[in-house]
């Protein structure tokens, strides 16, 4: 679980940061699934877009499943975007630095 100072960070790192990962009218299939967990080793923190879930219940839903899927954290989520968070499993390779108390 991400304090609030560490999701401040992470949300201004965010900020320019363009979606990586579309979720459509299929939802979470096996290939999407996929393409997070890469992204997430790839990158630590993506965005992701929901094209065809306008509902914030739907969005909510979906949101809480990834977290569960993957391992990661929720961001924020700001209109139909999403900002996901995991920390690389190999120190070395990991890209951004979180106070103490991160995930």
């Amino acid at each position: 679980m991400l304090k609030g100072s560490q999701k401040k960070y992470l949300k201004a790192l965010a900020h320019g940061l363009k979606p990586v990962v579309f979720i459509g009218q299929k939802g979470l299939t096996p290939t999407l699934a996929k393409a997070m967990d890469e992204a997430l080793d790839t990158h630590e923190l993506i965005k992701v877009r929901f094209i065809d879930f306008k509902e914030k219940e739907q969005k909510d839903a979906l949101t809480k499943e990834i977290e569960k899927i993957h391992g990661c954290s929720k961001v924020s989520m700001v209109g139909h975007i999403a900002t996901f968070y995991r920390m690389h499993k190999d120190p070395e390779k990991r890209k951004i630095v979180l106070e103490e108390g991160a995930v």
